[in-house]
């Protein structure tokens, strides 16, 4: 027996109910959020078996039949009733569901499935106490249906019966109903299904008129779109029709009244706007009295001023793939409307529109704070504090003054420097609590000259400053540290010759007066290059003593010692205790910082550098991952990590420059958040993040740009995390999750969470804790290193303490599109206490055929490899305690043989064959022993040609780790065994080593393979090998392979079978874009069907299975089944004796 335990898929259908509830459609799953702090999701109910759900319609309040289409237009305000009645519809099939409760909502359904013979556009209630249900079909035809007998009344069909795209029924009751088509030639059809008897007489009629109806004509026709209409709205108080199309665009028609005596509105609509702006097409619209929502593809939900035609918001937070459904809250009782989204993703967010202009919010509008001081501004930091977070800007310019600017005062003089701070200065500011905290003015302020002086003064009182000497050149940079346990600063300053001086400066406030104490340590030395001084430094504490992580112009880390104590020293200043020369390039790192143990860089390279310390904490450094952000954001300034406020991951927020726009970027998020234009890079510029110092608590930018000082404010409904947007539903792979592999299972209070990863169209690779038992989906890590799509992923786990292990650590190996390879350290752990899991994701190595090829010599007289070449399937064949061995079937017709060395953190590329001559689909591995306990490794590789190889890989184990050479094999040239298994391309393998159920003992030395595949005819089949071992001294290779049986079944699958798995010797599991998981029974010489369920993730692609837990089903267990493709679910397998009940 299967049943659905887990679904994630594309959200296609959103319905506010009041301002506290949010309904939400799933593949066939209906869901009820209450939206009262904290949100949460309270009921979730299967209702359409084998549909999606794309409409969900509440019963509207009991008014009495009226001809004034606005009055039945209101929507229930946030008290509504207690038990509501939902029509939920999708496919060709609708259904009547109940919803209760308030605080915790229950769903009922009220009567089985209706299946009607056309698919469902739009459905409405027209017959008030009656329970009538008006249904627009894809055909131009509309039913009057009885909700709760589902009887067919009355069928009326326009006689302009072409295929419709969308359709939108409007009017309170049947006599009334005006139904606007979306029509497949791009145009707008306004109909009404007249019946000159009444609906009493109509209910008498039906009986003699099932099926046959009558006809109306078109009475408006709208013409205009170029692609077909996705999406329909109407708002009666303007009298607008909005139409979304597959043109990108979204049009406002002015159609006057529909519905009532009204009928189709005006004679002559007019088009109002034409709204360009999606960069895809657009999927679905909503009209509101201050403007347009449309969302679509591109997975941005964009709000318009109806009066310009301009885009006033832009809501971005869902993944590639669109935002699928959209829906808006009444805003009733004078509260602030909010927006739903849906994506493919699976994701949900809500968004708040703000209480007075709809949200409407240009966060690219930039201020001059016309600068009037003497010279030109080159330097510019914000400042902030008090009580009400007043905000200023402190700027230095190239007379050797420094200015503030305050809002409401403008422009000061703080102060005027010599003549050695004319033409150059280098600027930095700390915060302190101390005077001047209250206001903008508490901060220190240190300022270097061309001549090595440095002078520091409060900004509060700039008349109280010390002059430091820092040389005699050029002072490069300053940089600041904050020590809150001393109540200090620590400043480095970067002077000429690769020295960096070192302060620790104590302000002391005594009488009004700041005095600062600037006590001298132990400089620091540069390695010797051309760029040579510090442009990041941060103080990390360790048992062993303070470090300090420094990064330089050339791009190098640096780790230093605090103290005297274990560093090496050259007269004065201290040397490096390790270096990681250029690891962020030529153009130098900007920024470093430390959260729970790991130090985060970013340089002028795009990427951040994830390191830490080596073990003892006084070791090396040491590199385990590189990330990179948005595509084309390639300099990167600074990342700012903010702690959440209750349980939950911290915010990563990168900042840097994407072309002539500054932008700030939520790497867990995958979003942007903000982006100013500012000509680019190579200016100074500040941030002051939401909450960090605006008298709205919004994020703030202040940059310079030929010569002006411009401001950028964004208030705080709309910056992140504090009104940006509410997350309901995480989304996992915007676009179809093309592999899926179990890792294993961790505990975390109590609770067993399975550990999955993901991998994607959207070329990124996701980590999952999946709680099969609840429904629950955790997005532990996001890796996002290929360059293009995710076809293959192969794990090594290791795990102690079995399922009841609160940590588990796994190599995942990843492949796909432009021959791309990578393999991961995970170290995934559970707090019993908190409940929480993490993940720790080391980059182990990486490997591209094409540099591969580029370093190799004579390699003008080889044949070229083809740069698009795909990794179609992994497998890991074997590992040792150096080196993993890991085969590749690859789009060129090349079986590749790798090994890693985690160690060394290197692929080599060992072995290939070029046998098949025709693209390798997939690969298989098993390890067999000999009579002497000796292993012998097998590779199974399958072609598009159907034909499945045997490769005798043993001797591979004997490869030395390539740490003085690079490592060689010379593996067989053909295979030890072909079978031609398919017609066409073998899509999948499944293997079982040993023998089957019943099998009678074999004698020494002979052992079993069971191999499965699917391919593209849609046929299983299943081979049978015996494999006779002898010892390595009786000569020859020492194994013979047998066919011993085949069976097959032809027509397993409507459509290419994708995935196969074994369970058990005696059991299989596959899938296909056919949408059916099937199980088989396998006997000695036949195949036999052991159940099926259709699942609702559409283009399955892979499958996962593991064995559950005693706990969880008793002795006998159950298993697991995950089938990915676009979206993920998870299937539950057990006994049917033991299965009890089932339930819908």
């Amino acid at each position: 027996m299967m049943e659905s335990a887990l679904l994630v898929a594309p959200v296609t259908a959103l319905e506010f109910l009041g301002d506290d509830c949010l309904l939400a459609g799933k593949g066939p799953v209906l869901s009820a959020y209450s939206l009262r702090a904290p949100s949460v999701k309270s009921a979730s109910l299967s209702v359409l078996r084998n549909h999606r759900v794309h409409g969900i319609r509440p019963e509207r309040r009991d008014r009495g039949v009226s001809a004034e289409v606005a009055a039945e237009e209101e929507p229930l305000g946030s008290s509504w009733q207690q038990r509501v009645q939902l029509v939920v519809f999708g496919g060709k099939a609708l259904r009547l569901v109940e919803l209760g409760g308030s605080e915790a909502f229950d769903l009922r359904t009220l009567g089985p499935v209706r299946e009607l013979q056309d698919w469902v556009l739009d459905v409405r209630w027209v017959g008030g106490a009656a329970h009538l249900l008006g249904v627009a079909l894809a055909h131009n035809a509309v039913l009057l249906l009885e909700a709760w007998e589902g009887h067919v009344l009355l069928r009326s069909s326009c006689e302009d019966g072409c295929l419709l795209y969308s359709a939108l029924l409007v009017g309170p009751c049947w006599q009334s109903l005006t139904v606007v088509g979306g029509t497949v030639f791009n145009q707008l059809v306004i109909w009404r299904p007249t019946v000159t008897a009444g609906v009493g007489a109509a209910r008498e009629t039906s009986e003699r008129e099932t099926g046959s109806g009558r006809t109306a004509p078109v009475e408006r026709r709208l013409k205009g779109h170029s692609g077909v209409i996705f999406g329909l709205a109407y708002l009666p108080e303007r009298g607008w029709l909005a139409s979304a199309s597959d043109d990108r665009s979204v049009r406002v028609w002015g159609v006057g009244p529909l519905g009532g005596a009204a009928g189709c509105g005006d004679p002559s609509p007019t088009c109002l706007q034409v709204l360009y702006g999606h960069q895809a097409r657009v999927f679905s619209v909503t009209l509101l009295p201050v403007g347009v929502l449309s969302a679509g593809e591109d997975g941005v939900c964009l709000l318009w001023d109806c009066g310009s035609g301009k885009v006033s918001r832009a809501l971005n937070g869902h993944r590639v793939g669109g935002v699928r459904a959209l829906a808006v809250s009444s805003g009733w009782g004078g509260r602030s409307p909010q927006v739903a989204t849906g994506g493919a993703d699976g994701g949900i967010r809500l968004w708040s529109l703000g209480e007075t202009d709809g949200g409407q919010v240009e966060a690219e509008l930039v201020q001059d704070l016309e600068f009037q001081g003497g010279g030109s501004p080159k330097v510019v930091r914000m400042v902030w504090g008090g009580v009400k977070r007043h905000w200023g800007v402190v700027a230095s310019t190239d007379q050797g003054e420094v200015y503030l600017w305050e809002e409401g005062s403008g422009w000061q003089l703080l102060w005027r420097g010599g003549a050695q701070f004319q033409s150059y200065n280098a600027m930095e500011l700390l915060p302190w609590e101390g005077e001047g905290a209250a206001s903008s003015r508490g901060a220190l302020c240190a300022v270097g000259s061309l001549s090595g002086d440095v002078w520091l003064f409060p900004l509060s009182q700039p008349a109280r400053g010390t002059l430091l000497r820092a040389g005699l050149g050029k002072v490069h940079s300053v940089l600041w540290e904050g020590d809150r346990e001393q109540r200090a600063g620590h400043l480095l300053v970067s002077g000429p010759e690769g020295l960096v001086r070192r302060w620790l400066v104590k302000p002391e406030l005594g009488e009004g007066a700041v005095s600062l104490d600037c006590v001298p340590l132990r400089s620091f030395l540069l390695p010797p290059c051309a760029k040579r001084w510090l442009t990041a430094a941060i103080l990390v504490p360790q048992p062993q003593g303070a470090l300090w992580v420094c990064g330089d112009r050339r791009g190098s880390l640096l780790l230093y010692r605090d103290s005297d104590e274990g560093g090496e020293a050259v007269g004065d200043a201290l040397r490096p205790l390790s270096v990681l020369f250029g690891v962020h390039g030529k153009q130098g790192v900007t920024s470093v910082c430390e959260h729970r143990g790991l130090l985060y860089s970013t340089g002028r390279d795009g990427c951040l550098r994830v390191s830490r310390v080596g073990d003892g904490g006084g070791g090396q450094l040491e590199v385990l991952r590189v990330q990179r952000a948005c595509g084309g954001m390639d300099w990167l300034e600074r990342v700012v990590i903010r702690e959440p406020e209750g349980e939950g991951d911290a915010c990563f927020l990168l900042m840097g420059f994407h072309s002539v726009h500054f932008e700030v970027w939520d790497l867990l998020r995958r979003e942007r958040l903000l982006s100013v234009p500012c000509g680019g890079g190579h200016r100074s510029w500040s941030y002051c993040p939401p909450g960090g110092g605006s008298a709205e608590d919004g994020s703030a930018v202040v940059f310079v740009k030929q010569g002006a000082v411009l401001a950028s404010r964004t208030p705080a409904d709309t910056s992140h995390p504090s009104g940006a947007s509410l997350e309901l539903e995480g989304g996992l792979h915007g676009r179809g999750i093309t592999c899926v592999c179990h890792l294993g299972a961790v505990r975390a209070a109590g609770d067993r969470w399975e550990v999955l990863a993901t991998g994607g169209e959207d070329t990124r690779v996701s980590v999952l804790a999946v709680r099969p038992q609840n429904g629950a989906v955790k997005v532990l890590a996001v890796i996002a290193d290929h360059i293009s799509s995710v076809r293959a992923l192969a794990a090594l786990r290791r795990q102690d303490g079995g399922g009841g292990a609160t940590s588990l650590s796994a190599l995942l190996f990843s492949a796909g599109g432009r021959a791309q390879l990578q393999c991961c350290r995970l170290l995934i752990g559970g707090k019993e206490q908190v409940g929480s899991l993490s993940c720790q994701v080391i980059q182990v190595a990486r490997h591209r055929l094409d540099e591969h090829w580029e370093r190799r010599r004579n390699r003008h007289k080889l044949v070229k490899m083809d740069p698009e070449t795909r990794y179609m399937s992994l497998s890991v064949v074997s590992h040792t305690a150096e080196q993993v061995f890991l085969a590749a079937a690859c789009s060129d017709g090349v079986l590749r043989l790798f090994s890693v060395s985690e160690s060394g953190g290197k692929f080599h590329l060992l072995w290939d064959c070029s046998y098949h001559q025709r693209c390798v689909l997939s690969v298989a591995s098993c390890c067999l022993e000999d009579p002497e306990g000796n292993e012998r490794l097998f590779v199974i590789s399958a072609a598009t040609d159907g034909i499945i190889a045997f490769w005798d890989m043993t001797g591979v184990t004997d490869v030395e780790d390539g740490q003085t050479a690079p490592p060689s094999y010379a593996g067989p040239l053909r295979p030890c065994l072909t079978v031609p298994a398919h017609q066409s391309g073998v899509n999948t393998l499944a293997l079982w080593e040993g023998p089957w159920e019943g099998q009678e003992a074999e004698p020494a030395g002979h052992s079993w393979m069971t191999i499965a595949s699917g391919g593209d005819d849609g046929q299983l089949s299943v081979i049978r090998i015996q494999v006779q071992l002898r010892p390595r001294e009786m000569g020859g290779s020492g194994v013979s392979l047998k066919l011993w049986s085949r069976s097959a079944l032809p027509s397993a699958h409507a459509a290419p079978l994708t995935a196969l798995c074994f369970l058990s010797p005696a059991l299989l599991v596959s899938t296909s874009p056919d949408q059916r998981v099937c199980l088989w029974n396998l006997c000695a010489s036949s195949l036999g069907h052991g159940g099926v369920l259709f699942s609702h993730v559409a283009d399955a692609a892979g499958l996962a299975v593991w064995k559950g837990t005693e706990a969880e089903s008793g002795p006998k267990g159950s298993a697991w089944v995950a089938v990915c493709g676009q979206g993920l679910q998870v299937l539950r397998l057990k006994e049917e004796r033991d299965a009890g009940k089932r339930t819908e």
